[in-house]
């Protein structure tokens, strides 16, 4: 059964999580440098793009139009502490409390009249790395009302113009999607669903092209999905070494920033390097035979998007109980989710793919369901911690699908619902005595069943 998590604002963790490999320290310098160089691009008179995670960049990637990942920026406002005071201007501003956070976040910033000014104490931004500058375009999927509203109000603030992309469902379920995707996708899709959705990548690249001035080019497009293969495989290296390797080399805080902010910068050779250099210093560790956590007892999966706000607390029971948590779905969906070969034979068709196949593996089951089980299977997981977002239609995902799959496959699950971004909405200390609960009541007395 799901439980509601009210937290009082005092309860937040202030601590920062230990990360300890030196691809997450590089991913995030690389990150900050290109953010400040897409401020004076912006400032130069450049077009720039705010884009939905399901919209498919890899075209504005190969238009050289320089954009931001919804998803990725409500990250950054939540990791430097911004979106408590963020929220509080949506309040402010009349609007109802439980809007979706992780989509609101960028309009909820767009409220603040401090965002782009400088603290004259010292001299720094007072918005998250000097703040969003004004996209001229914005992108979305008809997949959500909410979310697509949500975009309409950033618009209007921003003075940017929206484009609304369409959005399909999948009538039929094949099993084991992930061994189908990489080579047999024409198999996987509803062949008028893949032609739905180049036809709609063609109009949403004459609306780039009508917007922007820039040019398409197909023979570039290639090269951006040859190179997100190059890094997706390597995620997939990565992903399957740290399944196998007992004591885990790394956590799941030293994986997903590393591998995130990469994937926002997907279809570069940065991006490439940077996954090979990520398999490579996690393969150093394995064969040098040095644990994240020496004293790894059980291994948990993390279900749900990533909590921004208080990394530090997935290394909560580390110490205690050599609880690890050792998965998330960010390094995995990487593995399995994007990689297309062929791409030559029709660009865009392949990118199509990638692109409708996003809501059902995240948010459809039994596709989510079924890869949840193997996942877990593979990583040898003893239990499984599974945060909801409640205000998140997408996020619900059949939950109770996804709990009930896991349990059957004699996988103890906690689920409960609580925000990946919105720290009043999260009490660290109640939710360690709850993990700790889990731990001693579910896993342990499971582990080796």
């Amino acid at each position: 059964m799901a439980e509601e998590q009210k937290a009082p604002e005092q309860h937040h963790s202030k601590s920062k999580a230990v990360k300890r490999l030196k691809a997450t320290a590089e991913a995030g310098r690389y990150q900050k440098e290109w953010f400040q160089s897409l401020h004076t691009r912006v400032n130069n008179g450049e077009p720039f793009g705010y884009l939905n995670a399901d919209v498919p960049m890899e075209l504005l990637r190969a238009m050289d139009i320089p954009f931001v990942v919804n998803q990725w920026w409500a990250a950054i406002c939540a990791a430097k502490r911004m979106t408590r005071k963020y929220f509080g201007l949506v309040n402010d501003a009349g609007y109802r409390d439980d809007l979706c956070s992780y989509c609101a976040t960028a309009f909820a910033e767009s409220l603040d009249p401090d965002d782009h000014a400088i603290d004259p104490e010292t001299g720094k931004p007072l918005g998250p790395w000097g703040g969003l500058p004004h996209p001229t375009i914005a992108i979305t999927r008809a997949a959500c009302d909410m979310q697509n509203k949500i975009f309409e109000l950033f618009c209007k603030n921003h003075g940017a113009k929206l484009y609304t992309m369409e959005a399909t469902q999948a009538r039929k379920t094949p099993l084991n999607w992930w061994d189908m995707d990489v080579d047999d996708w024409e198999e996987l899709y509803d062949s008028d669903r893949l032609d739905e959705a180049v036809e709609d990548e063609k109009q949403l690249i004459r609306f780039l092209e009508e917007e922007t001035g820039r040019m398409f080019d197909m023979n570039r497009l290639v090269e951006v999905m040859n190179l997100i293969n190059e890094q997706e495989t390597w995620y997939r290296k990565t992903r399957d070494l740290i399944a196998v390797t007992r004591p885990a080399p790394v956590t799941v805080v030293d994986t997903i920033n590393a591998v995130m902010q990469a994937q926002w910068q997907r279809g570069t050779q940065w991006a490439a390097d940077h996954a090979k250099s990520l398999y490579y210093e996690i393969k150093d560790l394995v064969d040098r035979g040095v644990p994240a956590v020496p004293n790894e007892k059980y291994r948990l999966m993390w279900i749900g998007r990533g909590l921004w706000h208080d990394f530090e607390f997935y290394q909560s029971f580390e110490k205690k109980y050599g609880a690890v948590f050792v998965w998330t779905m960010y390094l995995a969906m990487g593995a399995d989710a994007y990689i297309r070969h062929n791409v030559e034979e029709d660009p865009l068709r392949a990118l199509a793919a990638r692109e409708i196949g996003m809501e059902d593996f995240l948010h459809m089951p039994p596709w989510n369901s079924g890869w949840f089980v193997k996942e877990a299977k593979a990583n040898g997981i003893d239990g499984v911690v599974y945060m909801v977002s409640p205000n998140c239609l997408q996020a619900v995902e059949g939950s109770y699908f996804i709990e009930k799959a896991l349990e059957d496959a004699g996988i103890p699950v906690l689920r409960f619902n609580s925000d990946p971004v919105d720290p009043r909405k999260w009490n660290a200390q109640t939710m360690n005595g709850m993990i700790e609960d889990f731990i001693e009541n579910r896993v342990i007395p499971n582990a080796g069943k």
